[in-house]
C-alpha cells in the first residue's frame, strides 16, 4: 500500500504538441468543402466545443449569443457583444471580422445582415448542434433561406481524428491510467470515495491535465452506472469501480477499472469475467467499414449468452456499449444498436459494456479504442485479470 501524498510526489507534468492554428485552417477548410457539397452558404458555430475544433477559440455559454460564422468561402468572422470584443480579440487563434453588437441592439438582425450581403455559394445557414433553442429560433427568423442542422458536416470531420489528436489523447490516456494503477496501490480499509476522488484530481494536475471528473464506488453502489449521491467507506470484500477522466490540450481521457479490495467470492469472479469476455467480443467485433452497432451487438451477446439481459434489463447491461472521445467527453460515433455508422480510420471510442447487478455490485472495464487502417488498436491496456487489473496481457 503506497499513501497518497507520497503518490503524488512521483508524478510529473505529461506534454504532447498542441493542435496549431494550420491545423485549425485545414479543418475549416474541409467543412467549407462540405457547406458547398450541401449547397449551405454558411455553418453558425455557437460557444461549443465544434467552435473550439474550427477556430481554436474557447467560450463560455451564456444568455448572449456569441460564436462564429463560417462562410462556404472565404474568412471567417465573429460575432460579439461589444463590450466582450477586447476580451474576444485576445483570444483569438485565427484571424478574422468581428461583428459587434450594443447591448439594446439585435445580434440575430446583425447576423442574418451580414449572412445576406456575404460572397458566397450556397443559400441558409447550418447551425452549430450545441446552439441552444432560443438563438436558434431567432436565426430561424432572422435569417434569408433555409436554417439547417450542421450536424451532419461537423461530426463527419470531428469523428475521425488526426494523428496529432490521436497522440493528444494517448499521451492523456497514458497519464489517467497511472492514476489508476496508484489509487489501487493507496486504498485501504475506511477509505472515503471522497478522499479517492480528491486524489484521482490531485494526481491529475501533478501530471499537468486539468481534472475531468472522479467517480469512485465501493460495494453495492457500484452496481450503477453513475454511482450513488453519498459518500462511502471502503471494506473488505467491497468491489470497487473507479471511472476518471482528465483534459490535456483540450483533449479528454477516460477509462475504468473495476476490482475488489481483499479476496473476491466465486461470484464477483464470475461477474468479472463476464465483462472482460464482452469488452474482448466487442473489440474484435470493432472492424474497418462495419457498423458501430456491431461492437455494441458482440458485447451484449456474451452477457446474453450467459443469462444476462436481454437487451437492457437489468441483470445485464442497461445501456450502449460506448462513445465516441475527444474534446468532448461523449461525442460521435456512438457505440449502439441502431448506428450503422461505418468504422473508419481516426475514430475513437469507449468499449465498457458494464454488467449492472442491481443490490449486489457491477463490473465495468472501460478503455478507448481507434481505428487504423490495420484495425483497432487500445489507447491503455485492457485489464487482464481480476487479481491483477493492471497486468499486461499474455
Amino acid at each position: 500500500m503506497t499513501d497518497y501524498q507520497t503518490a503524488l510526489r512521483g508524478f510529473a507534468p505529461v506534454t504532447e504538441p498542441a493542435i496549431t492554428p494550420q491545423d485549425h485552417e485545414s479543418r475549416i477548410s474541409a467543412l467549407q468543402a462540405r457547406m458547398r457539397q450541401a449547397g449551405v452558404k454558411a455553418v453558425w458555430l455557437d460557444a461549443s466545443s465544434s467552435l473550439t475544433y474550427f477556430t481554436g477559440l474557447t467560450l463560455g455559454l451564456s444568455e448572449r449569443i456569441h460564436g462564429a460564422l463560417i462562410p462556404s468561402e472565404g474568412r471567417l468572422r465573429y460575432l460579439s457583444p461589444m463590450f466582450e470584443r477586447p476580451k474576444l480579440e485576445s483570444l483569438l487563434v485565427l484571424p478574422g471580422e468581428v461583428l459587434v453588437w450594443e447591448e439594446d441592439e439585435d445580434p440575430f438582425a446583425l447576423l442574418g445582415g451580414h449572412l445576406a450581403t456575404l460572397a458566397a455559394p450556397g443559400a441558409g445557414l447550418a447551425v452549430d448542434p450545441a446552439t441552444p433553442f432560443t438563438f436558434a429560433h431567432r436565426m430561424g427568423l432572422a435569417v434569408a433561406g433555409p436554417v439547417v442542422p450542421a450536424q451532419p458536416m461537423i461530426v463527419a470531420e470531428r469523428q475521425v481524428k488526426s494523428a496529432a489528436e490521436i497522440a493528444i489523447i494517448q499521451t492523456a490516456m497514458g497519464a489517467s491510467l497511472r492514476v489508476q494503477r496508484a489509487v489501487r496501490d493507496g486504498l485501504r480499509p475506511g477509505i472515503s470515495t471522497t478522499e479517492v476522488a480528491d486524489f484521482i484530481n490531485a494526481a491529475h494536475v501533478a501530471q499537468g491535465l486539468k481534472p475531468l471528473f472522479a467517480a469512485v464506488q465501493f460495494g453495492e453502489a457500484t452496481a450503477y452506472p453513475h454511482g450513488v449521491a453519498y459518500a462511502q467507506t471502503l471494506s473488505e470484500g467491497d468491489m470497487v469501480l473507479i471511472d476518471m477522466g482528465g483534459i490535456l490540450n483540450g483533449y479528454r481521457s477516460d477509462i475504468t477499472r473495476t476490482y475488489v479490495f481483499g479476496a473476491p467470492t466465486p461470484r464477483q469472479r464470475q461477474l468479472w469475467e463476464l465483462e472482460r469476455q464482452a469488452q474482448a467480443a466487442a473489440f474484435a467485433a470493432a472492424r474497418l467499414g462495419a457498423p458501430c452497432s456491431a461492437v455494441d451487438a458482440a458485447a451484449r451477446g456474451v452477457l446474453e449468452a450467459a443469462g444476462f439481459g436481454p437487451g437492457y434489463a437489468v441483470p445485464g447491461l442497461p445501456h450502449r456499449t460506448g462513445h465516441g472521445l475527444g474534446l468532448d467527453i461523449h461525442e460521435e460515433p456512438w457505440i449502439v444498436a441502431g448506428n450503422d455508422t461505418p468504422l473508419a480510420p481516426g475514430m475513437c471510442f469507449s468499449i465498457e459494456p458494464m454488467l449492472c447487478v442491481y443490490g449486489e455490485c457491477g463490473v465495468r472495464l472501460e478503455d478507448i479504442a481507434y481505428m487504423t487502417d490495420g484495425g483497432p488498436r487500445w489507447f491503455s491496456t485492457p485489464a487482464a485479470s481480476l487479481d491483477d487489473p493492471f497486468a499486461t496481457p499474455s
